[in-house]
Protein backbone atom coordinates (compact mmCIF):
# COMPACT_ATOMS: atom_id res chain seq x y z
CA UNK A 1 0.00 0.00 0.00
CA UNK A 2 1.07 3.33 -0.76
CA UNK A 3 0.32 6.97 -0.31
CA UNK A 4 2.44 9.04 -3.20
CA UNK A 5 3.76 12.46 -1.93
CA UNK A 6 4.89 14.75 -5.12
CA UNK A 7 5.53 18.38 -5.36
CA UNK A 8 8.73 20.65 -6.67
CA UNK A 9 11.25 21.62 -4.46
CA UNK A 10 11.09 23.15 -1.04
CA UNK A 11 6.62 22.39 -0.91
CA UNK A 12 7.38 20.45 2.23
CA UNK A 13 7.35 16.81 0.79
CA UNK A 14 10.10 15.50 3.41
CA UNK A 15 8.66 16.80 6.19
CA UNK A 16 5.21 16.27 5.61
CA UNK A 17 5.96 12.45 4.72
CA UNK A 18 7.25 11.94 7.46
CA UNK A 19 4.93 13.27 9.55
CA UNK A 20 2.36 11.32 7.59
CA UNK A 21 3.66 8.24 7.92
CA UNK A 22 4.37 8.76 11.69
CA UNK A 23 0.99 9.35 12.06
CA UNK A 24 -0.33 6.22 10.05
CA UNK A 25 2.14 4.11 11.27
CA UNK A 26 3.34 3.52 7.54
CA UNK A 27 7.32 3.54 6.74
CA UNK A 28 7.88 6.65 5.25
CA UNK A 29 10.38 6.10 1.82
CA UNK A 30 12.26 9.45 0.65
CA UNK A 31 13.14 9.22 -3.17
CA UNK A 32 15.20 12.23 -3.09
CA UNK A 33 17.53 11.47 -1.11
CA UNK A 34 17.91 8.17 -3.57
CA UNK A 35 19.12 10.29 -6.24
CA UNK A 36 21.26 12.41 -3.85
CA UNK A 37 23.05 9.11 -2.48
CA UNK A 38 23.55 8.59 -6.55
CA UNK A 39 25.02 12.17 -7.08
CA UNK A 40 26.86 12.14 -3.90
CA UNK A 41 28.94 8.81 -5.52
CA UNK A 42 29.15 10.04 -8.78
CA UNK A 43 31.04 13.30 -7.31
CA UNK A 44 33.01 11.23 -5.36
CA UNK A 45 34.03 8.99 -7.79
CA UNK A 46 34.35 11.63 -10.26
CA UNK A 47 31.41 9.94 -12.55
CA UNK A 48 30.61 12.27 -15.61
CA UNK A 49 27.06 13.56 -14.77
CA UNK A 50 25.97 13.90 -18.59
CA UNK A 51 27.06 10.26 -18.82
CA UNK A 52 23.52 8.53 -18.46
CA UNK A 53 25.02 4.83 -18.91
CA UNK A 54 27.60 5.16 -16.60
CA UNK A 55 25.31 6.70 -13.94
CA UNK A 56 22.90 4.20 -14.55
CA UNK A 57 25.45 1.02 -13.82
CA UNK A 58 26.68 3.31 -10.94
CA UNK A 59 23.28 3.27 -9.13
CA UNK A 60 22.50 -0.39 -9.69
CA UNK A 61 25.47 -0.28 -7.59
CA UNK A 62 24.45 1.45 -4.96
CA UNK A 63 23.18 0.12 -1.14
CA UNK A 64 21.37 3.08 -0.08
CA UNK A 65 19.41 2.34 3.61
CA UNK A 66 17.07 4.65 5.43
CA UNK A 67 16.83 4.47 9.21
CA UNK A 68 14.39 7.46 10.18
CA UNK A 69 15.78 10.71 9.62
CA UNK A 70 19.16 8.63 8.59
CA UNK A 71 20.63 7.98 5.25
CA UNK A 72 23.26 5.25 4.45
CA UNK A 73 25.24 4.39 1.34
CA UNK A 74 26.85 1.59 1.13
CA UNK A 75 27.25 1.44 5.17
CA UNK A 76 28.47 5.12 5.64
CA UNK A 77 26.37 7.77 7.31
CA UNK A 78 25.85 10.66 4.63
CA UNK A 79 22.73 12.39 6.08
CA UNK A 80 24.00 15.79 6.24
CA UNK A 81 26.50 15.18 2.55
CA UNK A 82 23.36 14.99 0.38
CA UNK A 83 21.84 17.70 1.85
CA UNK A 84 24.93 19.71 1.15
CA UNK A 85 24.04 22.76 -2.19
CA UNK A 86 26.62 20.60 -4.47
CA UNK A 87 25.14 17.30 -4.66
CA UNK A 88 21.57 18.91 -4.56
CA UNK A 89 22.56 20.88 -8.13
CA UNK A 90 24.40 17.42 -8.90
CA UNK A 91 20.97 15.19 -7.99
CA UNK A 92 18.84 17.07 -10.32
CA UNK A 93 21.27 16.93 -13.10
CA UNK A 94 21.86 12.99 -12.87
CA UNK A 95 18.40 12.71 -12.77
CA UNK A 96 17.10 13.54 -16.02
CA UNK A 97 18.42 10.51 -17.63
CA UNK A 98 16.33 7.92 -18.74
CA UNK A 99 18.98 4.79 -17.60
CA UNK A 100 19.01 6.96 -13.86
CA UNK A 101 15.19 6.96 -13.67
CA UNK A 102 14.83 3.18 -14.82
CA UNK A 103 17.41 1.60 -12.07
CA UNK A 104 16.00 4.23 -9.62
CA UNK A 105 11.53 3.29 -10.38
CA UNK A 106 13.11 -0.34 -10.06
CA UNK A 107 14.62 0.10 -6.41
CA UNK A 108 11.77 2.29 -5.26
CA UNK A 109 9.03 -0.49 -6.68
CA UNK A 110 10.95 -3.17 -4.53
CA UNK A 111 10.52 -1.10 -1.55
CA UNK A 112 7.27 -0.28 -1.98
CA UNK A 113 5.58 -3.80 -2.64
CA UNK A 114 7.05 -5.11 0.58
CA UNK A 115 5.01 -3.01 2.68
CA UNK A 116 2.92 0.41 3.31
CA UNK A 117 4.43 3.26 2.64
CA UNK A 118 4.65 6.99 2.78
CA UNK A 119 6.80 7.90 -0.48
CA UNK A 120 7.83 11.60 -1.69
CA UNK A 121 9.62 12.52 -5.02
CA UNK A 122 8.74 14.13 -8.02
CA UNK A 123 6.83 11.11 -10.05
CA UNK A 124 5.81 9.00 -7.16
CA UNK A 125 2.56 9.04 -8.32
CA UNK A 126 2.80 9.26 -12.09
CA UNK A 127 5.51 7.03 -12.60
CA UNK A 128 6.99 4.95 -10.06
CA UNK A 129 3.27 3.71 -8.60
CA UNK A 130 0.39 4.95 -10.83
CA UNK A 131 -1.84 2.71 -9.19
CA UNK A 132 -1.55 4.20 -5.21
CA UNK A 133 -5.00 4.55 -3.62
CA UNK A 134 -4.06 8.12 -2.76
CA UNK A 135 -1.69 10.96 -4.31
CA UNK A 136 -0.86 13.97 -3.26
CA UNK A 137 0.64 16.80 -4.98
CA UNK A 138 2.18 19.46 -2.86
CA UNK A 139 3.24 23.13 -3.71
CA UNK A 140 3.41 26.65 -2.85
CA UNK A 141 4.55 29.67 -4.46
CA UNK A 142 8.10 29.61 -5.00
CA UNK A 143 9.05 33.24 -2.82
CA UNK A 144 7.55 30.74 0.11
CA UNK A 145 9.61 27.23 -1.20
CA UNK A 146 12.83 29.26 -1.71
CA UNK A 147 12.50 31.05 1.66
CA UNK A 148 11.81 27.41 3.05
CA UNK A 149 14.81 25.75 1.42
CA UNK A 150 17.18 29.10 2.70
CA UNK A 151 16.27 28.78 6.51
CA UNK A 152 17.40 25.48 6.09
CA UNK A 153 20.35 25.74 4.43
CA UNK A 154 21.20 29.03 5.60
CA UNK A 155 21.91 29.95 2.01
CA UNK A 156 20.82 33.90 0.57
CA UNK A 157 17.80 33.44 -0.05
CA UNK A 158 17.35 35.29 -3.68
CA UNK A 159 20.33 32.62 -5.02
CA UNK A 160 18.29 29.67 -3.63
CA UNK A 161 15.35 31.51 -5.59
CA UNK A 162 17.37 31.26 -8.71
CA UNK A 163 18.65 27.87 -8.40
CA UNK A 164 15.19 26.67 -7.61
CA UNK A 165 13.83 28.07 -10.87
CA UNK A 166 16.52 26.30 -12.93
CA UNK A 167 15.65 23.50 -11.42
CA UNK A 168 12.07 23.48 -11.36
CA UNK A 169 12.80 23.75 -15.31
CA UNK A 170 14.35 21.23 -15.67
CA UNK A 171 12.07 18.82 -13.42
CA UNK A 172 9.14 20.42 -15.42
CA UNK A 173 11.29 19.54 -18.92
CA UNK A 174 13.04 16.38 -18.62
CA UNK A 175 11.64 13.75 -21.28
CA UNK A 176 11.16 11.12 -18.43
CA UNK A 177 9.79 11.55 -15.16
CA UNK A 178 8.84 15.12 -15.71
CA UNK A 179 7.46 16.73 -12.14
CA UNK A 180 3.58 16.86 -12.78
CA UNK A 181 0.68 15.77 -10.92
CA UNK A 182 -0.98 12.58 -11.80
CA UNK A 183 -4.98 13.54 -12.86
CA UNK A 184 -6.64 11.94 -9.90
CA UNK A 185 -4.24 13.81 -7.48
CA UNK A 186 -5.11 15.43 -4.93
CA UNK A 187 -3.88 19.46 -4.85
CA UNK A 188 -2.62 20.84 -1.83
CA UNK A 189 -0.80 24.29 -1.70
CA UNK A 190 0.98 24.23 1.44
CA UNK A 191 2.11 28.32 1.19
CA UNK A 192 -0.58 29.91 4.23
CA UNK A 193 -0.64 26.18 6.21
CA UNK A 194 1.38 24.92 8.99
CA UNK A 195 2.72 21.56 9.12
CA UNK A 196 -0.26 20.28 11.49
CA UNK A 197 -2.67 21.67 9.10
CA UNK A 198 -1.13 19.77 6.19
CA UNK A 199 -0.58 16.54 7.85
CA UNK A 200 -4.06 16.29 9.13
CA UNK A 201 -5.80 16.85 5.89
CA UNK A 202 -3.85 13.78 4.23
CA UNK A 203 -4.35 11.99 7.16
CA UNK A 204 -8.21 12.97 6.85
CA UNK A 205 -7.83 11.86 3.14
CA UNK A 206 -6.06 7.96 4.04
CA UNK A 207 -8.67 7.20 6.16
CA UNK A 208 -11.68 8.41 4.46
CA UNK A 209 -10.44 5.72 1.35
CA UNK A 210 -10.05 3.22 4.42
CA UNK A 211 -6.09 3.60 4.09
CA UNK A 212 -5.55 3.52 7.81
Amino acid sequence: MLIAIDGPAGAGKSTVARAVADSLGFTYLDSGAMYRCLALAALEQGTDLDDGRALGELARSLRVEMRGDRVALDGRDVSGAIREAGVSEASSRVSVHPEVREAMVGLQRHAIDTGRYVAEGRDIGTVVSPEAPLKIFLTASEEERARRRAEQSGDDPAAVLTAQRERDARDEGREHGALRPAADAVMLDTTALSLIEVVDRIVGLARQRGLA
